[in-house]
């Protein structure tokens, strides 16, 4: 049995279907499925069995046990795709019947390797980021704002009312918009609850909800002590750079020319990218970041168990020699660090001593796709 999940709109149902054609397709979400999967789980799986593809299961948690059972008796290795756009919702059912039956894969919206030589390629990295890239906005030439507006509204109405009883809908997009200005900061829970004027509690449930459906995730910092301080607090991003830059008021590319978020949002790109190339190839990156009291810092450490990859993320166009400090830095308090790199917003590839510089549209050869 496979699993897909991951945001609303990233394209998980044209990517189950492109995947197995000949399979029976059910949109949970659709009352009449709902109420024949809960009110006759068996006569269901018997109907539909040999190739199915269940969208939107989270409707039916009910179907979980069903699964289990229909799935060790006819032993049909991908007879079932699961999809789903609330994670915890989906994984939690998962994790208590199917464990070890199930292969989870997470889509994201695209990347710009998959966009390389399309018609929808763009030419810089402000176009990809103020644009994001969820399929539909490319697909339909929607205009980002037009889309980031529906796709908000939709999210707030739909998801937020099923998954928490958010009592003051106003109040949680302001919640919202306050995280996009805070990516790639450290994450301060006390912080946020003062300037939204709610409680530290709702903070973390609100924050939680923002997670399981794929809209933020934090970063968390690698621990090793070099007989220094080191940061423990996570980070926070957006899994799609074009809704954080819409939050953030930002309505075209030139917006982010002299825009404050600019090296942040670029950050973000930049991970977001590392993470996608890596999920899309089936692997799931163990990924930090990693900060010492003195503020130096290290924006993306992949940790590969043996050794560590270290980048240092910069959105100018021109290399600074000051770039490369903070790599080798860590590089003398952990010498076993086997690969260092930096990711600038310019056009060109260099073997620096201190690192090899990568341009944005390069992070195929960082992470080997």
């Amino acid at each position: 049995m496979i699993a897909v999940t991951g945001p609303r709109q990233s394209g998980k149902t044209t990517f189950c279907r492109q995947l197995r054609p000949t399979y029976q397709y059910l949109n949970m979400e659709l009352p009449e499925n709902q109420q024949y999967a809960r009110e006759d789980p068996h006569q269901f799986l018997q109907r539909y069995q040999g190739g199915v593809i269940l969208d939107e299961v989270q409707n039916t948690p009910e179907l979980f046990s069903y699964l289990q059972y229909y799935t060790d008796q006819r032993n049909l290795p991908g007879e079932y795709i699961l999809s789903g756009s609330q994670h915890f919702l989906l994984l939690e059912k998962i994790t208590q019947s199917l464990a070890g039956r199930i292969s989870i894969f997470n889509l994201l919206p695209f990347s710009v390797e998959e966009l390389k030589g399309s018609l929808w390629e763009r030419q810089t990295w402000e176009e990809y980021l103020w644009t994001g890239f969820y399929p539909r906005i490319y697909e339909r030439e929607i205009a980002p704002p037009d889309f980031y507006a529906d796709y908000l509204q939709t999210y707030i109405e739909r998801d937020v009312r099923q998954l928490l009883n958010v009592s003051n809908l106003v109040l949680f997009r302001s919640f919202i918009a306050a995280c996009a200005g805070r990516v790639g900061q450290l994450l301060n829970l006390t912080q946020l609850s003062a300037d939204i004027g709610i409680d530290v509690k709702t903070v973390k449930s609100w924050l939680s909800i923002l997670e399981a459906s794929f809209i933020v995730y934090r970063l968390p910092p690698w621990f090793r002590n070099f007989n220094k301080r080191i940061v423990k607090t996570p980070k926070l991003y957006f899994y799609d750079t074009g809704l954080a830059a819409y939050l953030l008021g930002i309505r075209s590319d030139t917006d982010l020319e002299t825009h404050f978020a600019r090296g942040a949002l670029f950050e973000n790109f930049i991970l977001n990218e590392v993470l996608k190339n890596h999920l899309n190839a089936g692997e799931r990156p163990q990924i930090f970041f990693w900060q010492d009291s003195n503020g130096h810092e290290i924006d993306l450490l992949l940790d590969k168990v043996v050794r560590q990859s270290i980048v240092e993320i910069k959105a100018g166009k021109t290399i600074q020699p000051d770039f490369f400090k903070n790599l080798r830095l860590f590089q003398k308090l952990n010498p076993t660090t086997s690969d260092s790199w930096l990711v600038y917003g310019g056009d060109q590839m260099q073997l620096r001593t201190d690192a090899t510089v990568l341009t944005w549209r390069d992070l195929g050869q960082l992470t080997g796709v």
